[in-house]
């Protein structure tokens, strides 16, 4: 399957429908290269393109610190982003490396701080390192690596999520659609 076809299925997949070229037999096999990671973070039938399944877990894991489901919507990852950001990572060189070396401080600073690598810490301990990493006019100058890696990553997350069916839904996205009369903006 050449990269073209991929990016088609992918869109129609995660769209739900059938794309201009696009086949309701060609929307089947999007759904099944696309399979969603399970609770325990295996995946099934989808084939990682570049990250090894232990990087795969700490993009999983931290792309749900980024996006935890919540009453409105599921997680980044319910929504395939884990997936999204290793296809991106395959297809984009210039992120392999940020993103490689990222997982690997990352995991070393939790090892540091809490002696386990980030997928062996605790959800309490994943969510204090994001809190760490995600201001950086506050972060400690030796987070910088950190605080760089986890931009890239909450940009990737949320470019991911909010372009896929349950990211736009969550938006409330209507599309492409007439509006007959215009009556202002909702209140908020």
């Amino acid at each position: 399957m050449d990269r073209r076809e991929y990016l088609k299925l992918v869109g129609a997949a995660s769209v739900g429908v059938v794309l201009p070229g696009c086949t309701p037999t060609d929307v089947e096999k999007a759904r099944t290269v696309t399979a969603r990671t399970g609770p325990d973070g295996t995946f099934s039938d989808y084939d990682l393109q570049f990250f090894g399944p232990s990087e795969f877990q700490v993009v999983r894991l931290l792309a749900d610190v980024i996006i935890p489901a919540d009453d409105r919507s599921g997680s980044a990852s319910e929504a395939r982003v884990p997936e999204f950001i290793d296809f991106t990572a395959w297809d984009r060189e210039r992120y392999r490396v940020p993103l490689r070396g990222g997982i690997a401080w990352l995991n070393q600073a939790c090892r540091d701080s809490f002696g386990a690598d980030f997928a062996s810490c605790t959800d309490e301990q994943r969510l204090e390192m994001a809190e760490r990493l995600a201001w950086p006019e506050v972060a400690a100058d030796d987070d910088a690596p950190g605080v760089a890696f986890f931009s890239l990553m909450r940009d990737m997350t949320a470019s991911g999520f909010y372009s896929s069916r349950m990211g736009m839904e969550d938006l409330g996205y209507m599309g492409n659609v007439a509006i007959p009369e215009w009556t202002g903006c909702a209140e908020s």
